[in-house]
């Protein structure tokens, strides 16, 4: 018969009488290996009861969380841990896990904010949002602004200091192609806001330093400027303060002066100053320079007796002259020389004309006036000109060469007019070999007629056969 120390497990269910645990009558069998050693052994204290105790209903607890009160119908355990509720298969005992009622089991079971809540969400559905009238209260309302929203692009004044590295490419692109149209869009595309005006004194202070044919181009993009981007009152103040830097212009140009003074007298003959910028300067001008640039520009303008545009008073560069006009002044500069003398004077005006592929022009017409002249005054000045000018490089041996061979083409038809032309020719091709002017070669290219025969005086003039 067993003893009571052996029917009191299976009382309890735990072992069955072959010592194994029967695990399926205690809801539960996983505890601790050393509790259920200590089961077997029958060694319980009272405190391992307890503490045993305790941790089952710590479980019960655990599992009681889990399983929040989501609905009436889930799940949940009692402390002894024995299922509470409906059939767990059954629609009302599944717990919904996308669920947005409180599982704290508080309020009323409604989403947050009525669905409207939540990141990422814009309110709830089917809301439609008005316009929101602007309030009068608002520190930054302003009423003249209430109206269409129009966007412009907003392109930041330029300072002193910036100006001058933006107009200095754009005045030398215009120098190179001259389209005033072209400098007129990319002024447009600067704000320049109140230092407009300096870009005419920077125009014209580029130009002093260039060509003649720079300070043409300047002075009519001047006047294409003018009533366009820049009023009279900006053109007068820009010439205002090119007077006032001339002591500074003439370092660079000794001959600043003169020049901006044919700049004022061409600005009032175009238009683009007013008729009474001179006489706003009438005895209140302490500045020599200014003195001598104001008087330039009244001398140019009385000359004048209609007022016209002053087309000539930088005269036209090379490329833009005609080729008959470029004869006519080549004549007057030769003229001038042969009356003078003064080979710098000549030198300085062939290089104002700016056309260095049209120099041959020079040497064929200064040849033509040696064959035509009477004595030998005309022969040495020119060799001493056309001397000075290769020395220099003015005037280039290609250039040389070819003024001299159209004067071998065309001496057949000169001797009809001089009839020394030959003899005279070759004498002054000699004379310019010696002087080193032309080369040999060139020289032996000179034609030669044989000298005429006659039979005598009495024979009409006959030439013997």
């Amino acid at each position: 018969m067993a003893t009571d120390m052996d029917t009191a497990p299976q009382a309890d269910g735990r072992f069955a009488p072959g010592g194994t645990v029967a695990e399926a009558n205690h809801p539960y069998s996983d505890d601790d290996d050393s509790l259920n050693e200590a089961e077997v052994n029958g060694n319980w204290t009272p405190q391992e009861k307890a503490l045993h105790e305790a941790r089952l209903k710590a479980k019960a607890k655990r599992r009681l969380r889990k399983s929040s009160s989501r609905n009436s119908t889930s799940e949940s355990f009692s402390e002894s841990g024995e299922v509470a509720g409906g059939d767990p298969h059954s629609p009302k005992g599944k717990v919904n896990t996308n669920d947005r009622k409180s599982r704290t089991g508080k309020g009323r079971g409604l989403p947050k904010k009525g669905g409207a809540g939540g990141k990422g969400v814009w309110g709830a559905a089917g809301m439609v949002y008005e316009d929101e009238e602007p309030d009068i209260h608002d520190p930054n309302y302003d009423e003249s602004y209430q109206g269409d929203t129009v966007y412009e692009t907003v392109v930041p004044e330029i300072d002193e200091k910036e100006l001058e590295k933006m107009v200095n490419p754009i005045v030398q692109e215009y120098f190179e192609h001259g389209d005033t149209k072209e400098v007129q869009m990319l002024l447009k595309e600067l704000n320049l806001g109140q230092h407009k005006y300096e870009f005419s004194s920077l125009a014209v202070s580029l130009s002093l330093e260039g060509k003649a044919s720079h300070r043409e181009l300047t002075s009519r993009l001047l006047s294409d400027l003018s009533g366009k981007m820049l009023s009279q009152s900006e053109m007068g103040r820009a010439f205002d303060k090119m007077l006032k830097e001339l002591p500074d212009l003439i370092l660079d140009t000794p001959d600043a002066p003169q020049m901006l003074g044919q700049f004022i007298a061409r600005a009032i003959a175009d238009h683009v100053l007013p008729m009474s910028f001179l006489d706003c300067y009438k005895g209140k001008v302490d500045c020599e320079h200014a003195r001598v640039a104001l008087d330039r520009a009244a001398v140019l303008l009385s000359m004048k007796r209609e007022m016209v545009r002053l087309d000539n008073v930088w005269g036209v560069g090379g490329g833009l002259r005609p080729v008959k006009h470029l004869i006519k002044e080549m004549n007057l500069l030769l003229k001038e020389y042969l009356i003078s003398g003064d080979v710098s004077e000549a030198e300085h005006c062939l290089r104002d004309l700016e056309v260095p592929h049209f120099h041959h022009e020079l040497v064929y017409e200064a040849v033509v006036m040696v064959l035509e002249s009477k004595g030998d005054t005309a022969t040495s000045m020119m060799m001493k000109l056309l001397q000075s000018f290769w020395k220099t490089g003015l005037i280039t041996v290609d250039q040389m060469n070819r003024g001299f061979q159209r004067v071998y083409d065309e001496l057949p038809e000169i001797s009809l007019d001089v009839p020394h032309a030959h003899s005279i020719m070759e004498t002054f091709v000699d004379l310019c070999y010696q002087e080193s002017v032309i080369t040999k070669q060139l020289r032996d290219a000179c034609p030669s007629r044989g000298r005429k025969r006659f039979v005598s005086e009495g024979d009409g003039g006959m030439i013997k056969t």
